[in-house]
């Protein structure tokens, strides 16, 4: 048997995870994967991306936790690529190297208004309630009404945290200063903005139905807003899960008015046009009516209204960060490349560099998308290997480097042994778990926790 493959995978949220399971099962075990992160822990988007109310989505843990028991698998964290090492320094070690780096960042909203304060991007505040250490540790929760922007999974997160209360998500992993911040929310009004109509609403139909879950919130639809055309009625016959989007919606806005301290109104068929303001804070959003034009593309109206709200959460999709030395499309956000390999701007495939994930195809799709994701991509990087356009590497192990640069980089061990803390103090309160926040937290936790 040939020497083992050597690639690094940079990012070990679940692109990288099922990269690297993909990659173990298609070369029979005949390769060793260091899995590096940059974060003192592992687990990406499951970790600090999903909203601490729905442990379901985060038992998909489990499931990566066993990808990482595995033996051609090493995982290396708190190592941040393009500060600590360079791609050029980690080529000298790998034959290949994935990225998979995800998306962190928010996109921008091309509107007046963006720039007052109190307009916030989702991300933001996603990273703060998820105890993202790269974030801010208070969040300014006295607006009474806000207004969130944007259709999608993450703007439904964000409302549905707005809207509930400190205690009702003290039960969850938070940690204590996101519950000091959740205890003074005085939002009692939450308005999810879209422009377009029910059959174009990127929920899923589970997290729109868990909306009414809560004791707290009123859901609210205008039967004014459900709408179709003809495209819309062949976008739900194609898909179930849209047509059972469109059935939520419709059941929202039939119903009798739900009593609960908190309303959180869907608006459809409203595009933002301008955040309002005085004295440089938020004061309102205007919106325009839209209309659908037959193809499920929508056209303004002419119609504006203005909403007043004090605070404006911008959901319209996260953003990948370029890596010093890899070719990156500044348009959309992307590392470039051809579904797979890292491509130079004029498409010139780069030879051993990978991409997958979000950082490939732009923050879309869930989890099943991140799968067949990087089936694609370690499809391209397995038949290059067997066609010997890797060039074999004979450096000595990247710990090496990493303790002649002092890197206090992390392992599988310092994971349990972080994991295993933050078990402790929730249990201390009757909880599953309490993050630790603070990175230097984190990582000394890593370093010292006795199992």
């Amino acid at each position: 048997m040939t020497s083992p493959l050597r690639v690094a995978v940079i990012g070990a949220g679940p692109a990288g995870i099922y990269a690297s399971d993909i990659l173990v099962k298609k070369l029979s075990g005949n390769v060793q994967i260091d899995l590096i992160e940059q974060m003192p822990a592992p687990f990406g988007l499951i970790r600090y991306g999903v909203a601490p109310d729905h442990p379901r989505i985060k038992g998909i843990i489990k499931s990566l936790h066993r990808v990482m028991e595995t033996e051609q698998i090493r995982l290396l964290t708190n190592i941040h690529v393009g500060r600590d090492v360079t791609v050029e320094e980690l080529q000298d070690y790998y034959d290949a190297i994935v990225f998979a780096t995800g998306a962190v960042g928010d996109r921008h909203l091309n509107i007046p208004g963006v720039d007052l304060e109190g307009v916030h991007g989702a991300g933001e505040f996603v990273g703060f309630y998820d105890g993202n250490p790269r974030f801010k540790r208070d969040w300014d929760l006295s607006a009474t009404e806000v207004a969130v922007v944007g259709v999608g999974n993450v703007g439904l997160d964000v409302a549905r945290i707005l809207a509930k209360t400190g205690d009702e998500l003290h039960v969850t992993e938070i940690a204590d200063n996101v519950y000091e911040s959740l205890k003074k929310n005085k939002a009692e009004t939450v308005r999810v903005f879209g422009r377009r109509g029910p059959a174009q609403a990127k929920f899923t139909p589970q997290e729109l139905k868990e909306l009414d879950h809560s004791p707290t919130i009123n859901v609210v639809v205008d039967p004014e807003d459900i709408d179709y055309d003809e495209a819309s009625l062949e976008a739900r016959s194609n898909s179930k899960s849209q047509d059972l989007v469109c059935q939520v919606l419709e059941q929202y806005a039939i119903r009798e008015p739900k009593e609960a301290p908190h309303t959180l109104q869907i608006h459809l068929f409203e595009q933002p046009v301008e955040i309002l303001g005085e004295n440089g804070k938020v004061t309102g959003i205007k919106t325009e009516r839209t209309a659908l034009n037959g193809d499920g593309s929508v056209s303004g109206t002419g119609k504006f209204t203005e909403w007043p709200v004090q605070a404006v959460y911008l959901a319209v999709g996260y953003r990948s960060d370029p890596i010093e030395s890899v070719p990156f499309n500044d348009d959309r956000h992307v590392i470039n490349n051809d579904g797979g390999h890292v491509t130079s701007l004029d498409g010139e495939v780069v030879p051993g560099l990978y991409a997958t994930g979000w950082v490939k195809r732009g923050p879309v799709g869930l989890i099943g998308n991140t799968k067949s994701d990087a089936t694609e991509t370690i499809g391209m990087l397995v038949a290059d290997y067997e066609a010997g356009k890797l060039s074999h590497s004979h450096g000595e192990d990247f710990t090496e480097l990493l303790k002649d640069k002092s890197v206090d980089y992390l392992t599988w061990d310092g994971w349990k042994n972080l994991d295993a803390a933050e078990r402790a103090a929730g249990e201390a309160e009757g909880r599953e778990r309490k993050k630790f926040v603070e990175w230097e937290d984190m990582v000394s936790q890593s370093h010292n926790y006795q199992i």
